[in-house]
């Protein structure tokens, strides 16, 4: 039977809710009540999976911590008082912390004049933050597309490169294995992951895959499709894979795809999503090796952590095709006044305060510390690796990986798993990192792996006995 909609308890879930966001701090009980609530709501309306999948639910579900509040720049504070140190980061969106208060100023003053623009009059931060971000990305990138996520931004470039490419008979995409560039059809079918893939199929055609950083297997199919008639459109990358678990390419390997691309006339799409806003050491990834795309999508942290907001920057010959049809390709929310404000804000706080730089800094340091760990743990870590403040740690297994995260989240430390390689944790704090805290860090993998190795022996020392 349909349950009729009823006005009445909507009227009492909203008020019940507003009631809650004007509270700045809760008694016990109210505390008990909301966690409740918010299980039963996961189960209910939201999705009983994430309950399974979340480290802060307990097995039999009976407790969840619950997100109440930013504890400061770098921390997260549960409904229970608990302070976690944020070593996620919302899989990279608070590279200039939690509630920065630049950022947060800025979209407060939007919001006291217009939060929304009217889609008629000509909107003066979206103008204001393409002129930023064409000074800002490197070579000919010149204009923008805003949307509101990092899929979207994706969409948008798959969509210029074939009203660029069609034209000129090339249809054919490249992505590489391990890729995740988001998952609505056209993002997907260059994301590259079978599990998200195959309930979806058959997705957009044209899409190939390739080994990540391997320049000759790329070659041979460019020259294959030429052969087939099959011409590349574009090849779409992550200058390092964070979904696939934080995977760095071979020195070389982004110059040697940007020369092919021009040899055989394919456009290069640098998925910088994660990568990007100061995350591994420059402004954006593709500039350690001082590589220009034609097309670059950003979004994540370009919000600043406040507000979501995804770009698609290209040149103007690819932007070019939007020309005479500016309508061809557009979003109601996308380059919205908060967003842009927001936007603005973070770019501000992150030259202002040279956080890129603090990123490799501090990156080194906690990849050199964890280094150390996979050396005197070898029985549980394959190895560290990053750039920057995007790393990972790779274990021997999944449900080691899985472990530690859950040890590390004992220890208010938060950390998880990438969506590509499950036995992989990430390690992607924000940029605003004290020293102090990076130490704080390293004590606590230290305790997890301690703990980890401990647990392990134990079941073994049992049989022995």
């Amino acid at each position: 039977m349909n349950r009729l909609p009823n006005s009445a308890s909507a009227l009492a879930c909203t008020a019940h809710a507003l009631n809650l966001i004007e509270k700045r701090t809760l008694t016990h009980e109210e505390m008990k009540t909301l966690n409740k609530e918010v299980i039963d709501y996961f189960q209910q309306h939201v999705n009983p999976g994430f309950l399974e999948y979340r480290k802060s639910v307990t097995a039999g579900g009976d407790y969840g911590a619950v997100e109440w509040q930013a504890g400061g720049l770098n921390t997260l504070v549960d409904t229970q008082g608990h302070e976690f140190l944020d070593c996620l980061g919302g899989f990279g969106i608070f590279n200039v912390g939690h509630r920065n208060p630049k950022v947060v100023s800025a979209v407060q003053h939007q919001l006291e004049k217009q939060p929304l623009h009217s889609q008629e009059l000509l909107d003066p931060l979206r103008a204001m933050l393409a002129k930023t971000l064409a000074t800002l990305t490197p070579g000919k990138l010149k204009y923008s597309f805003f949307s509101n996520s990092g899929t979207e931004s994706v969409e948008a470039a798959l969509k210029l490169a074939k009203a660029y490419q069609s034209p000129r008979g090339k249809f054919t995409f490249v992505a590489t294995s391990g890729a995740f560039h988001g998952k609505s059809l056209g993002s997907l079918s260059a994301t590259a992951k079978a599990d998200f893939r195959k309930p979806f199929m058959p997705l957009l055609p044209g899409f190939r895959h390739v080994a990540f950083g391997n320049i000759d297997a790329m070659r041979a199919l460019f020259t294959d499709c030429k052969k087939t008639g099959d011409d590349v459109a574009a090849v779409i990358l992550e200058p390092i894979q964070g979904e696939g678990g934080v995977i760095l390419p071979p020195p070389g390997y982004l110059p040697a795809v940007r020369k092919l691309c021009d040899e055989f006339g394919a456009l290069l799409i640098f998925d910088e999503v994660q990568t990007g806003m100061g995350r591994t050491g420059k402004m954006f990834a593709c500039e350690h090796e001082n590589v220009q795309p034609d097309i670059l999508c950003l979004a994540k942290a370009l919000g600043g952590g406040v507000m979501p907001i995804g770009a698609t920057v290209a040149t103007e010959e690819v932007f070019s095709v939007l020309f005479d049809n500016p309508f061809l390709h557009t979003t109601t929310f996308g380059g919205n006044p908060l967003s842009c404000a927001a936007a603005l804000a973070t770019i501000h706080v992150l030259l202002e305060e040279n956080l890129p730089a603090q990123a490799q800094q501090k990156g080194n340091l906690l990849l050199d510390g964890f280094k150390e760990l996979a050396q005197q743990y070898p029985d549980l870590v394959v190895e560290a690796r990053g750039q920057g403040m995007l790393m990972a740690i790779e274990f021997v297994d999944n449900e080691i990986g899985y472990q530690f995260s859950s040890e590390m989240f004992r220890q208010q430390v938060l950390v998880a798993g990438t969506l590509i390689n499950a036995k992989t944790v990430r390690v992607e704090p924000p940029l605003t990192l004290t020293i102090e805290q990076c130490e704080q860090v390293l004590a606590a993998a230290r305790r997890a792996l301690t703990a980890l190795r401990q647990t392990l022996a134990a079941p073994a020392a049992t049989a022995t006995n």
